[in-house]
């Protein structure tokens, strides 16, 4: 085990945190940390949007500037820092979660370190890695397609690249401890956000934190908790309840000893439905897992613009336009799923906040906003498409901050609508949990809405139940209510807050510490007693879930909707986690207006045993899943000792082919080889995901034709005729062999088993110019000397 470069990745990621506190503070002085849980993603932020830019000209350059100009922005910010908003202890708590959390993540990848081909994007991701770790400018060469920039949003590997520069730290070794950084950051993230959304509304930040860090780190879906009642019902009830929850009498369903981890991503049919633990544990680094950090970085700007004071103008403008904006480019390129969703998100924010939106914009366009004003309705939707317009604006800014992607390493999509809907069944399972939380808290505060507005409120949850039976959308009956009504329960309290009327429910615990300074609202205030923040992030989610219900992006990853709803619901998970555990502090200590205090006690006990009831039917798949981490053995995880070594796994499952491959890996540079195509072969969809493309995905040497994931950047014709080439340059003519290697400029040629079982007859070995560069016992590999070609 590489114990030294597990404390040297954490000796530099506290350091980057401790250099980008200040900023924090400055962002976030409202948070009960001071900002100090999203410090560390903050400082990435800064430094990867600035390695993004001048990375174009040179990578190491890039990442020079960006931690100067990281130090430059912490420089200032302390200027401006009161002395009160630099306290070390209030980073205690975030330095504590982030080291447990990462500690947990380098423990689980420790056993299970490889980054082998079989049931995920591993080797798109090693290989992306290991050409970033040789390239000396942006963007990358594609592994996959030689000669061609990447066309794949790249940014959480240019962040891992950037860290192991940082560390000195190989590729092989950066994999897993990028993994296990991340998923620190996210956890930890979350813990600081739900932590001051509870604080600002009068509650316990701890009890928010942990609630929330749990959900994200550790929570599962219902399905295992499904199952695992499924097992225990009698038979014929078993088959009932299965047949409605959509779920086939397997695995854990079937006998505790068939649990198997990875039926808890695959629930909704023709979808996938991950979360945190189970993506970490398949260890894929993958974008829609590293850019969740910085989505919860770009949700507590806005938290932040939510908070500011009306009159804080200036400050609303740089939140909005300032701050968030670099962070959406980065997320572009991180991960292009989640750029338009930071948009959303402040479209919400902005409308809900105390602040008119309207304030953002000049003073002349502002004015004339304003008197257009009429009715409350008017006013309404003159509010609410101001702050559309605002978060257009941010869109745009954010297109500006990562516009080299969009000109160069963007691929374009198409937008299709009303794919397969999702059942009734499946989708409690998918959020059932999450569902148990917000439903309570969403019923309890919809007491402040007016009797009119409730009686409206229930005239359009029945039609909302006719429009889904007629078009076989359970969602809507699930999140179409819960949309509705936090909508309204947010204007109620921002009209609420104006008017200084107080809602129907009020807090029983006493005041916390944490909460009493720092301009935090009291349990007493209005503030207090009211939705806040949290709904926002609900009211995101469940539109999130309702939009990818009717509307998709067409692309050759799956069919239909199967990558949208992929990488949508990644995002839907940390944001409803940070929400749920932003409310459980209210449902732990928080009775209905009215109640009498002999039954506040009752009311607290209820909400406490909801709670345990959500952590334990959460907890089951994690226990279960842990449990095969640690004692399952194969071919892939079977090595002497626990190592953070991505690779380490070839030898023991390819023998005939490592030595080759790690004979290509101390080439230098990237010079371009040939070898088999990873092609859907004979139509098996499972053909990619096996050993093929090796010799390029575990060294960042640019293969001619690699995975058929090309189809899905390039199209399907471009990718065919490499595929062709390849199959020309082996065994074709010496005339158009020749007049092929030059063309895609190729130095090696790779001759393994999968090359001599793919073609009849190698015949580019007897071409001039192509001699045996290394002969190993199963694998040859030839060096093209190109001036020596034919002509």
């Amino acid at each position: 085990m590489e114990y030294g470069l597990v404390v040297r990745w954490l000796a530099v990621l506290f350091a980057l945190g401790l250099a980008g506190a200040p900023l924090a503070a400055l962002l976030f002085r409202r948070f009960p940390d001071h900002g100090a849980a999203l410090a560390l993603p903050l400082s990435l932020a800064v430094v990867g949007c600035v390695a993004y830019w001048v990375g174009h000209l040179s990578l190491v350059a890039g990442l020079v500037a960006g931690i100067a100009v990281l130090v430059a922005l912490s420089g200032l910010s302390l200027r401006r820092l009161d002395r009160d908003d630099i306290d070390a202890r209030r980073a205690l708590a975030p330095v504590v979660v982030f080291a447990l959390a990462f500690l947990f993540m380098i423990a689980i990848r420790a056993v299970d370190p490889a980054v082998h081909p079989g049931g995920g994007e591993k080797f798109l991701d090693f290989g992306l890695l290991k050409s970033l770790s040789r390239t000396t400018r942006l963007p990358p060469e594609d592994v996959w397609f030689a000669g061609e920039p990447v066309q794949y949003y790249y940014g959480g590997h240019l962040l891992t690249t950037l860290l192991a520069k940082l560390t000195f730290t190989e590729a092989r070794y950066a994999y897993n401890l990028a993994l296990a950084g991340f998923f620190a950051m996210v956890v930890t993230a979350a813990y600081g956000l739900a932590g001051a959304i509870a604080a600002e509304r009068g509650r316990s930040p701890r009890t928010a934190g942990v609630i929330a860090a749990f959900l994200v780190g550790f929570a599962s879906n219902l399905e295992t908790a499904g199952r695992a009642v499924l097992w225990a019902l009698p038979d014929g009830v078993t088959e009932s309840v299965a047949a409605w929850l959509g779920i086939e009498i397997t695995g854990l369903a079937a006998s505790p000893a068939a649990f198997g981890y990875w039926d808890a991503s695959r629930v909704i049919p023709g979808t996938v439905n991950e979360f945190p633990l189970f993506a970490w544990l398949n260890g894929d680094l993958h974008a829609h897992m590293l850019s969740t950090p910085f989505l919860l970085l770009a949700a507590a700007c806005w938290f932040a613009y939510y908070c500011a004071p009306a009159d804080a103008v200036l400050r609303r403008r740089l939140l909005a336009f300032g701050a968030v904006p670099p962070i959406a480019g980065l997320l572009a390129v991180v991960n292009t799923w989640s750029f338009p969703t930071v948009a959303g998100i402040g479209w919400l924010a902005m409308t809900f906040a105390d602040a008119d939106p309207v304030s953002l914009f000049p003073e002349r366009i502002a004015a004339r906003l304003r008197s257009s004003a009429g009715s409350s309705l008017r006013g309404e939707v003159r509010r609410t498409a101001s702050a559309l317009a605002a978060a257009a604006v941010v869109l745009a800014l954010g297109v500006a901050w990562s516009i080299p992607f969009w000109l160069g390493s963007a691929s374009g999509r198409a937008v299709a609508f009303l794919p397969e809907r999702s059942a009734l069944g499946p989708l409690l399972l998918v959020y059932g949990a999450f569902l148990l939380v917000f439903v309570p808290y969403l019923a309890v505060h919809a007491r402040s809405l007016g009797t009119r507005t409730r009686e409206a409120v229930l005239a359009a949850l029945a039609g909302l139940v006719a429009i889904a039976w007629l078009a076989d959308a359970a969602a809507v009956v699930v999140f179409g209510p819960l949309l509705l009504v936090g909508w309204l329960v947010l204007v109620t309290r921002r009209n609420a807050g104006s008017s200084g009327a107080r809602s129907a429910f009020v807090d029983s615990s006493r005041r916390h510490p944490a909460e009493s300074d720092g301009g935090v609202a009291t349990r007493d205030s209005l503030v207090g007693a009211t939705v806040g923040y949290e709904t926002v992030l609900l009211v995101a989610g469940a539109g999130l879930v309702l939009l990818v219900e009717f509307v998709y992006i067409q692309e050759n990853a799956g069919p239909g909707r199967f990558n949208t709803v992929f990488k949508t619901y990644a995002q839907i998970w940390v944001l409803f986690a940070t929400a749920a555990g932003a409310m459980a502090a209210w449902l732990v200590d928080a009775r209905p207006a009215g109640v009498a205090d002999a039954m506040a006690g009752r009311w607290r006990i209820a909400g406490r045993a909801l709670l345990a009831l959500v952590v334990l039917s959460t907890s089951i798949y994690g226990g279960l899943a842990l449990t095969d981490q640690f004692t399952s053995e194969s071919p892939v995880t079977s090595v002497d000792d626990p190592t953070l070594d991505a690779r380490a796994f070839v030898p023991a499952t390819h023998p005939d082919e490592a030595a080759a491959i790690a004979w290509l890996d101390d080439r230098s540079g990237q010079p371009h080889i040939v070898s088999l195509p990873g092609c859907w072969c004979n139509d098996d969809p499972r053909k990619p995901y096996r050993w093929v493309n090796a010799p390029s995905s575990l060294t960042g040497l640019p293969t001619v034709a690699g995975w058929s994931h090309e189809t899905g950047y390039r199209g399907d014709e471009a990718y065919r005729e490499r595929v062709a080439d390849v199959e020309t340059i082996y065994e074709g003519r010496p005339v158009d062999q020749a007049q092929l290697l030059r063309e895609y400029d190729v130095r090696y040629v790779y001759v393994g088993p999968n090359e001599r079982a793919a073609y009849e007859r190698i015949a580019v070995a007897d071409l001039r110019g192509v001699e045996v560069a290394r002969q190993f016992e199963d694998v040859t590999i030839y060096r093209v000397d190109q001036n020596g070609l034919p002509a």
